[in-house]
């Protein structure tokens, strides 16, 4: 346990646990995540109520994450994550202090890590506001105008391939099985055709 008092262990742990944290808001319930987070969790926090830290280097931490979160949801702002690197490199270096008042985490390990944990982040949050905003792919509404193929007669219900993927169907005139139609609307997972006149 001695190793954990170690200043730039427990920092090594606490940035660890954060992206861990990170990384299980993304991905819930797979379990191994959120068993790391509360692992490192336990381990930094074992060690950190038994460090010196320096309150305004904490704040200059927090307020290193406003920001980091512009930078986020604005994808052209990402020069806002200079001054989110620079404020979390300084609170990190000046987290821990020795019993003479001087930093007691490693400058070149604080600004890697950080560098490294912040694109990261930058990166991860982007894709997940990304997939966000993406459509559903099993949204109907964007068929309705596209032709697709009967794969069996439709009448009151058939099949029809169309969007790349075989959906139920009904028709209000028969369509026979191969022959084009059009997706005119929609009743909850059932697609409504009609027949397209195929061109001579």
């Amino acid at each position: 346990m001695d190793l954990l008092l170690n200043p730039n262990v427990a920092y090594m742990i606490l940035v660890v646990g954060l992206v861990l944290g990170v990384l299980a808001l993304f991905t819930p319930g797979t379990g191994f995540l959120e068993v790391g987070v509360l692992l490192a969790i336990m381990l930094a926090g074992y060690a950190i109520i038994r460090q010196p830290i320096n309150l305004w280097a904490l704040i200059l931490l927090a307020v290193g994450v406003i920001p980091f979160l512009i930078a986020l949801r604005k994808f052209k702002k990402w020069l806002y994550l200079v001054p989110a690197i620079v404020s979390i490199i300084v609170g990190s270096v000046f987290l821990f202090r020795t019993d003479t008042g001087s930093p007691a985490i490693n400058p070149v390990l604080a600004t890697l890590m950080s560098v490294i944990t912040v694109v990261m982040l930058w990166v991860i949050g982007r894709k997940g506001i990304e997939a966000l905003r993406l459509q559903p792919s099993q949204d109907l509404s964007v068929l309705i105008g596209m032709t697709g193929v009967a794969r069996n007669d439709i009448r009151s219900s058939g099949a029809i391939y169309v969007g790349g993927e075989e959906w139920t169907a009904r028709s209000v005139k028969l369509i026979k099985e191969g022959s084009p139609a059009r997706v005119i609307g929609r009743e909850g997972l059932v697609l409504l055709v009609e027949p397209v006149e195929r061109e001579n």
